[in-house]
């Protein structure tokens, strides 16, 4: 396995390769016969880089095919389009690469600073005119070799991700091969499933489940209904032959209605429904899990994918099973060493359950299936709101939200209406479920929860275990690390009621204090206020009485004499108690002035060196850390 990172400038391209099985580090500069001879030498190795996939790799094979690298960099970076288009001749070169880059994408110098690195970037800049000079070379090289070894700790940190992946080639030695390693997982399923693309015109032509037993909300699905029918009709009447804008039009729709006395919204993408106030609940809370809903829905009515040719996705689906049932009983018998190693070995097989649907609504995916995607979406739904509606009549009931594969609810503390709940529940799996796969539905004990919305919220379940989903709750990681103290005070609160104030002022590690921003390549620069202060008024010219800024509330805003400017694309940045500090701003952009970036504050400093181990100084403004929890707390519906 070796990783590596290339630099690209108009006479002058370098790469730095590290080999970690063998230990050892190669620095090619503008030499490709030395590349063509370390390429040749290590033919079968996977290539591991960050953003390889889209770039890195077009460089590499570019270089042994003697093509001009800085032209096929532009043709991404500065053109936008993909390198696989440049050059049919890029199929020749054999290559197996693996891209560490998460999905959604996340930048290499934004995971360092989530990591607590350095994230100072090279003064070198690429559009130079000319060759580099000794010292450019040498600094730039200190910079890509920085790059690769960050690139190796995000993969350490991710490992699992790999080995989820590395899993199914081994589970599936026939299908598939080590040279898939790079591939998504969306991709590897279709291998795995056989998939041979097809071509379908019916992908409107969506059906119902004869199991529905909708009533009071059957016009939710009459909607969906009433827009098949609708498209089907656009479709006949466009004489243009470019189906793209009515498409995306469909699927941009959505119907917004109350059920179960909250607002809920149904549309192409799955349901969302959520109190519009915070919630706060203690009792008989449940959660209304349905167990592998999408997989389960899929082999049960019959909907996987059309384009695939072997029954591999129902094994799969069965393999996990076991796994679980063996993890459960593991667990259950208090040996965690065997829990954890059978939760981590499912982990392929549930990737690839899940992959399936992605891969069925992508055009370009062998196992492209819209139909029966638009079937299992909105089925699932529809099925859920079945659920709502006869959990209805228990009296007491309350919904707390809707997801796209479950349901929280409160009903009333007793015996009766847990039992009410448990029989609606066995009615629904029994009329869904068909004989090749059970739908079946997991009742989780919560004690309290606290919910902001849909996509917010913690709960703490009967034995104490805490569920924490959203940007304001979830448990960071070294590779998703912005401002982790509030997450932390939050939690305290919400599950040990300790105060914000003393959770905030009993850290000292300054990275618990950071926030990442990065500048997009919308702006140009960045310019951080500075120096000496002063106040200014904005004046009425023809009153001479002082007036409110149009950009806000105050008649007043602190004016900075001087500000520092930086190139950098990556800034971790902290409040300052310090007047000599001001706001980072982002300059260059359309707008044509300086803007604030989100959620920084009004005086901060910026500390792009290693922050690891590092205490907090003196000027570190812990009180603006306070405020910002308080405010979150109160997006909760808590006031403290």
């Amino acid at each position: 396995m070796i990783f590596y990172d290339f630099e690209v400038f108009k006479h002058d391209w370098l790469a730095v390769f590290i080999d970690v099985t063998k230990q050892k580090e190669y620095v090619i500069i503008n030499n490709p016969d030395e590349l063509k001879a370390l390429y040749e030498a290590n033919i079968n190795e996977i290539w591991v880089g960050f953003n390889n996939r889209h770039y890195d790799q077009y460089i590499f094979k570019g270089i042994l095919l003697g093509l001009d690298p800085k032209r096929i960099n532009d043709w991404i970076i500065v053109e936008g389009k993909e390198g696989w288009q440049y050059s049919s001749a890029f199929n020749r070169i054999k290559m197996t690469n693996y891209d560490v880059m998460p999905n959604p994408p996340v930048g290499l110098k934004t995971m360092e600073a989530f990591l607590g690195d350095n994230i100072k970037e090279t003064d070198v800049p690429f559009n130079i005119d000319r060759k580099l000079n000794t010292l450019e070379i040498a600094e730039t090289v200190k910079y890509c070799r920085h790059d690769v070894e960050e690139t190796v700790k995000v993969f350490l940190e991710k490992i699992d991700e790999f080995n989820a992946v590395y899993g199914i080639i081994q589970a599936f030695p026939d299908m598939v091969s080590l040279s898939n390693i790079g591939d998504s997982e969306a991709r590897i399923t279709a291998k795995v499933l056989g998939c041979r693309k097809q071509e379908y015109n019916d992908e409107f032509d969506y059906e119902f489940l004869s199991c529905l037993r909708l009533k009071k909300y059957k016009f939710v699905q009459d909607w969906f209904a009433d827009r098949r029918d609708e498209m089907k009709e656009r479709l006949k009447q466009n004489r243009s032959g470019d189906d793209y804008w009515l498409k995306k039009d469909f699927y941009s729709q959505s119907l917004e209605v109350e059920v179960g006395g909250i607002p809920h919204t149904f549309g192409f993408g799955g349901l969302h429904g959520a109190s519009a106030t915070p919630i706060h609940r203690k009792g008989q809370i449940l959660h209304v899990d349905v167990n592998n809903y999408y997989p389960s829905f899929l082999l049960a009515h019959g909907y996987v994918t059309r384009a695939a040719t072997n029954d591999n996705y129902y094994n799969v689906y069965m393999t996990r099973k076991a796994l679980k049932r063996q993890q459960i009983a593991a667990a259950k018998a208090g040996n965690k060493a065997e829990a954890k190693r059978l939760k981590k070995a499912q982990l392929p097989y549930k990737k690839m359950l899940n992959a399936l649907s992605g891969g069925m609504k992508d055009a370009t995916n062998p196992a492209y299936d819209p139909r029966n995607n638009n079937i299992m979406c909105i089925n699932g739904q529809l099925l859920l709101l079945d659920l709502i509606e006869h959990l209805e009549v228990i009296p007491g009931f309350e919904l707390i939200q809707s997801n796209t594969d479950g349901l929280i609810i409160l009903v009333p503390d007793t015996q009766e209406a847990f039992d009410m709940v448990d029989d609606i529940c066995w009615e629904w799996e029994s009329r869904v479920s068909t004989d090749r796969c059970d739908i079946l539905l997991e009742l989780d004990n919560i004690s309290e929860i606290y919910q902001k919305d849909v996509n917010n919220y913690l709960w703490i379940d009967a034995d104490g275990g805490v569920e924490r989903i959203g940007a304001y709750l979830k448990e960071l990681s070294s590779t998703d690390n912005d401002l982790p103290i509030l997450n932390k005070a939050l939690v305290d609160y919400m599950v040990k009621k300790i105060p914000v104030e003393q959770t905030i002022r009993e850290c000292d590690d300054l990275i618990q204090y950071q926030k990442i921003v990065k500048l997009s390549d919308k702006y140009s620069h960045v310019e951080h206020e500075h120096g000496r202060s002063h106040t200014e008024y904005m004046t009425n010219a023809k009153t001479g009485k002082v007036m409110k800024y149009r950009t806000g509330a105050a008649k007043t805003k602190v004016v900075f004499d001087e500000t520092v400017r930086y190139t950098y694309k990556s800034y971790r940045v902290f409040a300052s108690k310090s007047e000599d500090d001001g706001r980072i701003l982002k300059c260059g952009g359309s707008r044509g002035k300086p803007e604030k970036f989100g959620s920084t504050p009004d005086q901060c400093f910026i500390y792009n060196d290693d922050v690891n181990g590092v205490k907090i100084p003196a000027q570190l403004d812990k009180q603006w850390y306070i405020e910002q929890a308080k405010k979150r707390l109160k997006q909760f519906g808590i006031a403290v």
